[in-house]
C-alpha cells in the first residue's frame, strides 16, 4: 500500500438518530437517496463526516433508512439502506460492490476493458465513483463521508475488477479543504505502481487512452460508449463532423469504422491533441482533421462555406449545472440544432446529445425537434440514454440522452 491508511479516521462510533419532514419521509419510502439539511426535523447529536445516521418514522419510531452524514453538503445525509435495518460495515460495502460488478458483466463479455464499476447513488454508494481502465482502478470521491471507509471500498473494488493499480481522484469540493483530507491528494496512487498516467484501454475493440492522474473526471467519458460504437458502425466511407470532440471518442470510432474523413471540432487544442493521439493508437486509413475553436462560431463558418457531412455528432458539455440555468441550456441546444441541420448532407445522420441532468430528456427532445429549421426535413430514428455501466437508480441519476435524426434525401 502506498497510502497511509493509518492516518485516515475510523468510522465515527456515535450513531445519529434523525427524524425528517413528511415530504422527506415519502421520498425515503420511494428510495430517494438524498436528505437535505432543511428536511431534518431533529437529530440527537452533531455528526462528523461519515457518521451513520438512522432515520426513523416520526409517528411510529420505526426504521426508515440509514445513511452517511455529510456536514459539508446541503445534501446532509446520503442514504445507503432503505426499509430494513442492516449492519453497515466492510462486508456490506463489499456486497454492494459485487452487485454492481455483476450488472456490468455483459459489457465485459465484449472487447471492452474500460467501464464504470461504481456509479454513486445509482449503485447504492452516494458520492462515490469508480472507473476501470484496463488494469487501473480510478476511485473518485465527491464527499468526505467516504474517507473513513476508503479501505472498505477500495479492497473489494480491486478484487472484483482484478485491477493491479488504484488511483484516487478528488472532487473540487474536497480539494478546497486539504486539511480535512488526512494527507490524501488528487491523483495519488493508492495501490500498486503506475508506470504512466496515460493508460491505454479498449472500447469495443477500439484503443483509447485516459490520463487517470491529470485528466478530467477520471480521465475519460465512458457513458457514450454505445453511441460511439453505433456511429462507428455507420461510418464506412462517410464524411463525419464531431462537434465538442474532446478526446475524439466519436471521431476515433468513425475512423476505425472506415470513415473517409473526420473533422474533430473542440475549443481545447489540448483535447484535440488527445484526439489525434487516440486516433494514432488504431489502424485507420481515413483523413483526420482537427478544428480548434468555439463550436458555435466554427459551425457557422462551416455553414457559410457550404460544407456538409454524412454524419454530424453534437455532444456538448453540460449547459446547466443548476435548475436556474435550464432555460439558457435549452436555448443553447436549440441554437446547436439550427447550426447543425444545414451541415448534414441529404440522407445523412444527425446525432444530438445532452448530458445536462437539469434538462429532462422529454424536454430536450422536444426542443431539438422543434428547432430544426424549415427546409431541412429530418425523421427521428432512435433515442438512447446511458450505457449499461451507468444504471439509473433515481430521477436525478438520469442525465444522458441522445436522439438520432435522418435527413431526407
Amino acid at each position: 500500500m502506498n497510502t497511509p491508511f493509518e492516518n485516515l479516521p475510523a468510522p465515527p462510533a456515535r450513531r445519529l438518530a434523525v427524524k425528517v419532514k413528511p415530504a422527506a419521509e415519502r421520498a425515503l419510502r420511494n428510495e430517494h437517496p438524498w436528505i437535505y439539511d432543511e428536511a431534518i426535523v431533529s437529530q440527537n447529536a452533531e455528526g462528523a463526516a461519515g457518521s451513520l445516521a438512522i432515520i426513523f418514522d416520526r409517528k411510529k419510531d420505526k426504521f426508515l433508512a440509514a445513511g452517511l452524514y455529510d456536514p459539508h453538503s446541503p445534501i446532509r445525509i446520503k442514504v445507503l439502506q432503505f426499509h430494513k435495518p442492516a449492519v453497515i460495515d466492510a462486508r456490506w460495502m463489499a456486497g454492494k460492490i459485487e452487485q454492481a460488478f455483476e450488472r456490468r458483466r455483459p459489457l465485459l463479455e465484449t472487447e471492452t476493458n474500460s467501464y464504470r464499476l461504481l456509479y454513486g447513488e445509482n449503485d447504492g454508494l452516494p458520492g462515490l465513483v469508480a472507473d476501470v481502465y484496463d488494469q487501473v482502478l480510478v476511485l473518485k470521491l465527491y464527499s468526505f463521508i467516504w474517507l473513513p471507509y476508503l479501505r472498505d471500498v477500495l479492497m473489494p473494488a480491486l478484487r472484483v475488477s482484478r485491477c493491479s493499480v488504484a488511483v484516487l481522484r478528488l472532487s473540487r469540493l474536497l480539494q478546497q479543504r486539504p486539511k480535512e483530507l488526512f494527507g490524501l491528494q488528487d491523483g495519488q496512487v493508492l495501490y500498486g505502481e503506475l508506470a504512466d498516467s496515460r493508460v491505454v484501454f479498449r472500447e469495443h475493440g477500439i484503443r483509447f487512452s485516459a490520463d487517470v492522474v491529470h485528466g478530467h473526471k477520471t480521465g475519460y467519458f465512458l457513458d457514450h460508449r454505445h453511441n460511439r460504437k453505433r456511429v462507428g458502425e455507420m461510418a464506412q466511407g462517410k464524411k463525419v463532423l464531431d462537434v465538442f470532440a474532446y478526446a475524439g471518442g466519436f471521431s476515433v470510432h468513425a475512423l476505425a469504422g472506415g470513415a473517409r474523413e473526420v473533422v474533430s471540432l473542440d475549443i481545447s487544442e489540448q483535447a484535440l491533441e488527445m484526439a489525434k493521439h487516440n486516433a494514432a493508437l488504431n489502424e485507420v486509413s481515413g483523413t483526420h482533421r482537427t478544428l480548434p475553436g468555439d463550436a458555435f462560431e466554427q459551425m457557422e463558418e462551416l455553414k457559410k462555406s457550404g460544407e456538409q457531412f454524412d454524419i454530424v455528432v453534437v455532444d456538448p458539455p453540460s449547459f446547466a449545472k443548476r435548475g436556474s440555468e435550464q432555460e439558457r441550456a435549452l436555448q443553447a441546444y436549440q441554437r446547436l440544432a439550427v447550426l447543425a441541420a444545414p451541415l448534414v448532407a441529404p440522407g445523412g445522420m444527425l446525432l444530438m446529445a445532452s448530458c445536462s441532468s437539469r434538462v429532462p430528456a422529454p424536454l430536450f427532445f422536444e426542443k431539438v425537434l422543434h428547432s430544426l429549421p424549415t427546409g431541412h426535413h429530418f425523421t427521428e430514428e432512435d433515442r438512447t440514454e446511458h450505457d449499461i455501466d451507468h444504471p439509473i437508480g433515481f430521477p436525478e441519476g438520469a442525465y444522458l440522452k441522445a436522439i438520432y435524426l435522418r435527413k431526407a434525401k
